[in-house]
């Protein structure tokens, strides 16, 4: 956060729910002292326990509609998409974002290749709603991919992976929003 993330996603797929409301409390008390949202991935029974501000919803896991319902009208509720279909799919769903990607494959989605570029370019036309691209993202793949039309990132690796991951965030953030400030000039 300190390097500039403006939003944080707790996903682990293989934890226990009570090791996922534990380090969720703990997520949720460190984003809340510094004014960031915090996002639970896939329960929205547990957002609700933990104190989340929103959940984010897979294609395979609880609705959105039921995530609405469980964390009320002022949660954020997200959902991925990974093809036309999904997206189109998702007008209907009570979300206030929608993910697209992973523009490359990512060791955080095992199995699922790329949807390349095109797929930004048709989410981010295709929606009026924010579209969050996954998948690849570091300083050097942002000119592409605000070209291809993104304006919201989500990093896991290259910050996980960095020795300093708050010097990892400020460079993809001066990154972000060098290419979004040539994109808007343009």
């Amino acid at each position: 956060m300190a390097g500039g993330v403006d939003i944080v996603q707790l996903r682990d797929k293989h934890l226990e729910a009570r090791h996922i409301v534990e380090r969720g409390r703990l997520a949720a008390r460190v984003c809340a002292d510094h004014g960031v949202p915090f996002v639970l991935n896939d329960r929205p029974d547990l957002a609700l326990e933990i104190g989340a501000d929103g959940v984010h919803v897979g294609q395979d896991d609880a609705s959105p509609a039921l995530a609405r319902r469980i964390l009320g009208a002022s949660a954020l509720v997200g959902l991925s998409t990974h093809a036309p279909e999904e997206l189109e799919s998702s007008r209907d769903e009570p979300v206030d974002y929608v993910s697209a990607g992973p523009v490359h494959p990512t060791p955080t989605k095992p199995g699922r290749p790329g949807t390349g570029p095109h797929y930004v370019t048709f989410a981010t036309a295709n929606t009026s709603r924010p579209v969050f691209i996954t998948g690849g993202v570091t300083p050097e793949t942002v000119p592409s991919l605000a070209a291809a039309g993104a304006r919201h990132f989500v990093v896991v690796g290259y910050l996980t992976d960095s020795d300093d991951p708050r010097r990892a965030a400020a460079q993809l953030r001066a990154s972000i929003d060098q290419h979004l400030g040539d994109v808007e000039a343009s």
